[in-house]
């Protein structure tokens, strides 16, 4: 691979220097995504992955357009597709290289001629744009057979009765709807359509099939499109969801790629700043309505909890302060009752369930946004303000749900989704019920929160609330300080819960304290802060990550291996969390300032913790918390991305 900021993979037919993976985004849920030689090895993979209620309810619609040319008699057929207990079909050999540069553009060589194919998603639009540019001096034409799935991206489709091949011709556009419980698909070319509804069966995903999950899945095309190729001119093929954009193809393909161009903040910055800023464009959806960040790619959706903790590094550190006002006023407007709900509602589904770890992170992301825009920025009044204070009256309501307060003041949490806000959600019920209760991280959010309110309201005159949110902080500190402190471990207790009348404490080494240390430090003495930190280098801190939990605690799993339940509750067990190395960062920084040594070492592991995931210019979700720490989870994953650039320009100054 080429390095620089656009990377550029020399395949010269060889389908192992194909098999990272690439992404690309609409800026509004909708993405791209496939393997170098476009060999699907995920369920998630495809050419045009809409959200049909952006950024949300995405539906894989397009998942490959094959491509076969025709010079001189002969066919060069350029799909690479697995199928059970055979080989890939021989597409990739005659693939030359792959560039993101910086949107996804292949070449391939055929014969003495070359074929060059670019893909660009429209901005804010569910619709894709093909280019097929001929840089050859021998006439030749192009057949594109569209094989769609047409299924929401967690499914898979198997054949059926039920497809229908309604047809509507207008000039150079194919109208097809074979699902009447999804909109239309509308095709805008440069050839002939030849309707000829078929199936190809028996597709095979690689890595759905190592994750031990249903792998196989049949797809439907409704013909193909023959397009006479001309040199030096690009033919295009427009798919939209719904209808077509209107607009030159060759315009919509230089707005998606001027905005990644624009997403790099410049020659000046180090190498690392340029492509995180670049990585980090990929998880905005603020293109629609809903503006909102999604989680990771490709499965990940948009969950306020992952919105709130990314907001800062994918937009504030890169001066994007609109656009992150836009994000939070999303929230905000699906508050219910003082509670923020765990992600946003799609167009089918129940209500979302309320998330205490995204109600208290609210508190946070004001906290940052006030400290870049100031306090005289009516956005801050108009929208945050009101929405804390109505937090704040529902946690000291006397109802025991979700958030609430026990006798000393300290917050409680009875949501089913809480605990490892800066991990993952849905652990399984036995883990998760061990951390409902009093969980150390949460403490720290509801009383730095506490803070950010008190001075709030004694900014704007409001010295009631002022001083009853004061005084909440003052009881959870020193309740705080009391109750989580554990001498044997010289580490805060991770969790305190009651069980039968009587509290039980969870001494389990584990990165939750220092999120607690990161956030609100006042929680600590100097002395505990350090031994937080001495304990997290000895039992947590990976070149890649920080652990989830301590290798000499039962249940250590340091792997991520085994059956997709096994892979799902080891992601709290031992795994190495990329985005931890933030909190690290922050709170070492803060117990040890102007550390010339410390600042390097830091910089080396964001350095190394950036790299070797699978897609290309992405950061994975974790790795291995045992060496050589190979790459898991999502693979393109919003906190990583932005923990790891928020520290390198905030904390380290790059």
């Amino acid at each position: 691979m080429t390095a620089g900021l656009w990377p550029k993979i020399q395949v010269n037919g060889r389908l192992e220097s194909a098999e990272m993976e690439w992404l690309h985004t609409n800026g509004a849920g909708a993405y791209a995504m496939s393997t170098v030689a476009m060999h699907h090895t995920r369920r998630y993979h495809g050419i045009l992955v809409a959200a049909l209620s952006p950024p949300v309810d995405r539906h894989v619609i397009v998942s490959h357009v094959e491509a076969e040319v025709h010079v001189d008699n002969r066919a060069y057929r350029l799909a690479v597709q697995q199928s059970p207990h055979a080989a890939p079909t021989p597409g990739y050999r005659f693939l030359e290289f792959f560039e993101q540069s910086p949107i996804p553009r292949w070449t391939y060589r055929i014969g003495k001629n070359r074929l060059v194919i670019v893909l660009a998603l429209v901005r804010g639009r569910n619709a894709a744009v093909l280019g097929y540019s001929w840089k050859g001096t021998e006439p030749a034409s192009l057949t594109l057979r569209p094989l769609l799935p047409l299924r929401p991206m967690h499914l898979l489709t198997r054949e059926h009765g039920a497809m229908v091949q309604r047809i509507r011709l207008r000039s150079n556009q194919v109208e097809i709807r074979p699902v009447a419980a999804l909109p239309p698909v509308v095709f805008r070319h440069e050839g002939v359509f030849i309707g000829s509804p078929d199936w190809y069966r028996r597709f095979e995903y690689a890595e759905d099939k190592l994750r031990r999950v249903p792998c196989e899945e049949d797809l439907w095309t409704p013909g193909s499109f023959e397009i006479p190729l001309t040199r030096e001119r690009t033919a295009y093929l427009t798919i939209g969801v719904d209808r077509v954009p209107e607009g030159d193809p060759r315009d919509l393909v230089a707005e998606a790629a001027q905005t990644f161009m624009d997403a790099d903040p410049g020659f000046e910055r180090p190498l690392a700043v340029r492509e995180l800023s670049v990585a980090a464009e990929q998880f905005c959806a603020d293109s629609c309505d809903a503006a909102s960040i999604i989680a990771g790619y490709p499965w990940l959706t948009a969950t306020s909890r992952d919105e709130l903790l990314a907001l800062p590094g994918l937009y504030l550190v890169r001066g994007k302060v609109t656009a992150a006002k836009r994000v939070l006023a999303t929230l905000v407007d699906a508050m219910k009752d003082g509670l923020l709900p765990r992600r946003i509602r799609g167009r089918v589904g129940a209500e979302p369930a309320p998330s205490a770890d995204a109600t208290l992170l609210l508190f946070e992301a004001t906290r940052e946004i006030a400290r870049v825009v100031g306090l005289d920025d009516p956005f801050l009044w108009e929208t945050l303000y009101p929405a804390l204070a109505k937090i704040f009256a529902r946690v000291r309501e006397p109802r025991r749900e979700v958030l609430w307060l026990d006798d000393d003041g300290l917050v409680v949490s009875g949501d089913d989704d809480v605990a490892y806000p800066w991990l993952d959600a849905g652990t399984g019920a036995t883990l998760g019920a061990t951390r409902r209760g009093l969980t150390v991280e949460h403490q720290a959010f509801f009383s730095k929160g506490l803070e950010t309110l008190s001075g709030l309201a004694a900014y704007a005159g409001d010295r009631e609330l002022s001083e009853a949110a004061g005084a909440a902080r003052v009881a959870a500190k020193a309740a705080f300080r009391r109750r989580f402190w554990c001498d044997e471990t010289r580490y805060p207790y991770d969790c305190l819960r009651r069980s039968e009348g009587e509290e039980i404490a969870d001494r389990a080494i584990r990165p939750n304290a220092l999120v607690a240390l990161d956030v609100d430090a006042e929680l600590f003495e100097h002395w505990q802060a350090a031994a937080i930190l001495e304990r997290v280098r000895e039992r947590l801190l990976t070149s890649r990550g920080v652990r989830s939990l301590d290798p000499e605690e039962p249940g250590y799993r340091g792997e991520y291996e085994g059956s997709f339940e096994e892979r799902r509750l080891a992601h709290h067990q031992g795994l190495a969390w990329t985005r931890l190395l933030g909190a690290y960062a922050r709170a070492s920084l803060r117990v040890t300032p102007d550390d010339f040594d410390l600042e390097e070492d830091l910089r080396v592991r964001i350095e190394r913790a950036r790299t070797g995931g699978p897609v290309l210019g992405q950061v994975c979700q974790f790795s291995d918390g045992e060496a050589p720490h190979h790459p898991g989870g999502c693979p393109a994953e919003a906190t990583s991305v932005a923990e790891l650039l928020r520290t390198l320009v905030w904390d380290l100054g790059l």
